[in-house]
């Protein structure tokens, strides 16, 4: 019975995220409607001192980080550093190879430390303008914007500054670039399996007549699609229809300018993850400056969310300087759209980590965690089967992380000792893990995205399943590389 009552607080969860309601709302409420179901008497007492104070811990280190993030990528968006680099892009590889370009485009701007929510709306237009040039099915550009921003570039790539590569840091006490060798492999395996496949489609669709607009039951309404496009970004309709003339145009030094803030973000974020430890040999204790009642600083949890926030702040101010002009423009309408777009994110993932604290504290979980955990004694394997689980469950790969590191973080240390792993290779499963079955339909990227694109979940989360598939099977792909080979 108590497992029961895990499932259909979750299942409930489940699918009123599917049916478009705010977990802000709602996680709160499954999860005290599961407490209810045990004991009607801890229902407040588990949503003051549970469900409140794991919200509150999330948004404490975290926060800043979605906030920066946001704030970066809407930068990137006005002042054209978006349309200089798919400009270059486009000029290297070939208009015709828009999947491959518009791959390269999100996972630049993603491992540059944009948010993945908001490089959705800076992709959006460029992916839209280059599928219709090559006359690919419209469908099959949220599984390539998938590609380019959820999955390698995201949480595979060490040194990535996204937040699913930045929480293993405060619990294993590693940093953002932990087993390279590993992550680079399975980044490979995924960009590998979803070309072949993107292009699969591409190929197939051609054979059978469908074009950009599709054909027959898989049609969209052109003037629909056409509205939606210069809807769905900044950018005029104007300019995105000048798009393809730009890129004909001769790369400029200004282009070329555009990666400097890029660089400098993953440059500095490499830095300051280097040297913080060092500046902080011993620690803080605010009692050494007269204010005890503060505390020690746990060095360990925030030497990667620092080095990564400092790293943004730098990048900002980089784009800043180098666009001045244009970013002043829309500067103001800009930043609050970027900083509600934060808060949003934030307090979705925080309140899926109160959920989870919940949930995590009834008996029901305690039967479920000693089974998975005596099935899957080996660390990695049990963490990669976790994290999926509870990513897919409350539909967040950061928040589901979450939940499993707060839990297990303890067990996984120890037994990744008694079995030799190295934590550099647990932080990169469970962090590629996060980025797994988190993108089930439920996912507010899936649903940010396929809003974004003007599609519904009929016409095109099929393909996005079949990324989410191959980036699950990433992360078993690693630990078979890292059984055999010892690689880190």
């Amino acid at each position: 019975m108590d497992v029961m009552i895990i499932i259909i607080s979750l299942g409930l969860l489940m699918f009123l995220a599917y049916r478009g309601f705010s977990v802000i709302l709602f996680a709160p409420l499954c999860a005290l409607f599961a407490v209810f179901l045990t004991d009607p008497g801890h229902v407040l007492p588990f949503f003051s001192n549970i469900f409140m104070v794991k919200l509150v811990e999330f948004v404490k280190l975290y926060f800043p980080v979605f906030l920066l993030g946001a704030i970066f990528g809407k930068l990137v968006e006005i002042s054209g550093v978006a349309k200089s680099i798919a400009k270059i892009i486009v000029r290297f590889i070939g208009a015709k190879q828009a999947i491959l370009a518009i791959v390269i485009m999100g996972s630049i701007l993603t491992y540059s430390g944009v948010s993945l929510f908001v490089a959705v709306f800076a992709i959006y237009p460029f992916a839209a303008q280059l599928f219709r040039e090559a006359n690919i099915p419209k469908r099959l550009i949220p599984a390539t914007i998938a590609v380019s921003a959820f999955t390698f570039s995201m949480d595979s790539l060490p040194g990535s500054p996204q937040i699913q590569n930045v929480i293993p840091t405060g619990f294993f006490k590693t940093d953002i670039y932990a087993a390279p060798t590993l992550g680079i492999i399975g980044a490979i395996f995924i960009i590998s399996l979803s070309l072949l496949y993107l292009n699969h489609c591409r190929h197939k669709a051609a054979r059978n007549g469908e074009g950009y607009f599709g054909i027959g039951d898989k049609a969209i309404d052109k003037e629909a699609a056409e509205a939606e496009m210069a809807a769905s970004s900044a950018l005029s309709m104007e300019t995105t229809n000048k798009l393809g003339m730009d890129f004909e145009k001769a790369i400029s030094r200004k282009d070329w300018l555009a990666f400097i803030p890029l660089v400098l973000v993953g440059v500095m974020n490499k830095f300051f993850t280097e040297s913080f430890p060092l500046w902080y040999a011993k620690g803080f204790d605010f009692a050494t400056i007269g204010l005890k009642d503060y505390g020690n600083v746990d060095m360990s949890k925030v030497i990667g969310v620092w080095s990564v926030e400092v790293a943004l702040i730098l990048g900002i101010i980089a784009t800043v300087l180098l666009n001045l002009k244009a970013v002043k423009l829309n500067f103001n309408s800009s930043i609050n759209i970027g900083i509600s777009g934060a808060l949003l994110a934030t307090m979705n993932t925080a309140t899926e980590y109160g959920f989870g604290g919940v949930i995590a504290a009834l008996p029901g979980f305690t039967v479920i965690q000693d089974y998975l955990t005596g099935m899957f004694s080996n660390p990695l394997i049990n963490g990669a089967i976790m994290t999926n689980v509870l990513c897919g469950i409350t539909g967040s790969g950061s928040g589901g992380m979450s939940i499993t590191l707060s839990l297990m973080a303890d067990t996984y240390i120890q037994t990744a000792a008694h079995f030799d792993i190295p934590l550099e290779v647990l932080h990169r499963v469970i962090a590629m893990s996060a980025g797994g079955f988190d993108t089930l339909p439920h996912n507010g990227a899936i649903i940010t995205l396929l809003a974004v694109t003007g599609l519904t979940h009929r016409q095109a989360y099929k393909d996005i399943f079949v990324i989410t598939i191959i980036k699950t099977l990433a992360v078993f792909f690693v630990i078979g590389i890292f059984s055999l080979f010892a690689i880190v």
